[in-house]
């Protein structure tokens, strides 16, 4: 089982996958991502880089709700094979991977505005600071309260409760 610390690194994999798709960024995600998987196993590389493939005609489609709902899809079947394949190492090559997957994702600007971030429950996310996901930013003044949803820049959370 993974800690909330390698839940939410998987999830900012994913999240960082489905935003590239159709952007600038993709070429260098793609590839990175792809070795990540492959772990010096050139012919699954190749599959995984297949696999992005199909992702990224996936997410290059038409717009709308459609789109929206194929991102959510991708964003969450990557965080899900990240995960997977986190589970299935050993302690020290987890410890290795997890490492990799930081610089995978800081390194392609996957994140930026990520603060400290917990996962609690099926699919749920809580963070500290900023998050993107979807296409809306999540501001989140404390780990498990004052969730606020608004643009960057935008108005800024009412202070927690006191007490």
């Amino acid at each position: 089982m993974l800690d909330s610390t390698m839940t939410a690194l998987a999830a900012a994999g994913g999240l960082a996958v489905a935003r590239a798709a159709g952007t600038d960024a993709w070429a260098g995600i793609r590839q990175a991502v792809a070795r990540w998987f492959g772990r010096g196993d050139e012919e699954r590389e190749r599959a995984e880089l297949a696999r992005l493939d199909q992702t990224a005609v996936a997410l290059t489609g038409p717009g709308g709700d459609a789109a929206l709902r194929a991102r959510i899809d991708e964003e969450a079947s990557w965080r899900t094979r990240f995960e997977m394949l986190l589970e299935s190492l050993d302690e020290a090559r987890r410890r290795e991977a997890v490492a990799q997957l930081q610089a995978l994702v800081e390194g392609h600007g996957a994140a930026p505005d990520i603060g400290g971030i917990s996962v609690a429950g099926p699919g749920a996310t809580s963070v500290v600071g900023s998050y993107e996901s979807h296409g809306a930013t999540i501001n989140i003044s404390e780990v498990h309260g004052g969730l606020w949803q608004g643009a960057p820049g935008g108005p800024t959370p009412p202070a927690p409760p006191q007490g």
